[in-house]
């Protein structure tokens, strides 16, 4: 699973290697539900990849909300297709890329949770499986996005995150090689593109930074 992630920057787009537009809005550093993020997705009218801004956690076309964002931010393979806040994604063939630099994941240390930062060793950055979605709530355009998952209970990097009981999942990265085929695939091919993490990939303790009160400015 990944509830929290740090979106790619503008300099590193370059590094996707996809011949991309800059993206007309601000990218952000700290994901979580509900906030504004990047996504990548193939336009058949333009036969272009292009940007989004979309809301993190997918809002299906029943949603009367984005309350429910923090309940659709990841999507289980096993399930995407029969879940209704997924189906309609799924059937329609709305698979998109997440780009980032850095994924988040609770490590338990003694019991406790500590924050960890995923990111690849050569600090290039990365695409992510996922979702898209669009629709309208009170009168207003809804783009959205989920990252998918699958399990990872035997992977051995992987399977050091999340509570020890709990099933291990994993992100989806899509290498470079396979990012245009995964945006025009089909959810019958979709399984082709089910990439356990590789070895590229490394992780740290990545605390979150402490908020300073006021006052500590003046000194």
């Amino acid at each position: 699973m990944c509830a929290n992630f740090k979106p790619i920057s503008k300099p590193k787009i370059v590094q996707l290697g996809l011949d991309l537009q800059m993206p007309n809005f601000e990218l952000g550093e700290d994901i979580y539900p509900s906030h504004d993020s990047a996504l990548l997705f193939y336009n058949p009218n333009t036969e272009n990849i292009e940007w989004r801004s979309v809301k993190f956690g997918l809002v299906p076309k029943w949603a009367k909300s984005l309350d429910i964002c923090r309940y659709t931010y990841n999507a289980r393979t096993e399930t995407v297709h029969e879940k209704p806040s997924f189906s309609h994604a799924w059937q329609n063939n709305q698979f998109a890329l997440i780009p980032v630099e850095i994924i988040y994941e609770p490590r338990y240390i003694d019991g406790k949770a500590q924050r960890w930062g995923i990111s690849r060793k050569d600090g290039k950055p990365f695409t992510v499986a996922g979702l898209f979605e669009n629709t309208t709530i009170d009168g207003q355009q809804v783009r959205s996005m989920t990252m998918l998952t699958i399990n990872a209970d035997q992977h051995p990097f992987m399977s050091q995150f999340h509570q020890p009981n709990d099933e291990k999942r994993s992100i989806i990265v899509i290498p470079e090689q396979h990012r245009k085929d995964w945006l025009k695939t089909s959810h019958r091919n979709a399984p082709d593109f089910y990439f356990d993490m590789s070895d590229e990939f490394t992780a740290k303790h990545m605390p979150r930074p402490q908020k300073i009160s006021p006052q500590h400015d003046l000194f």
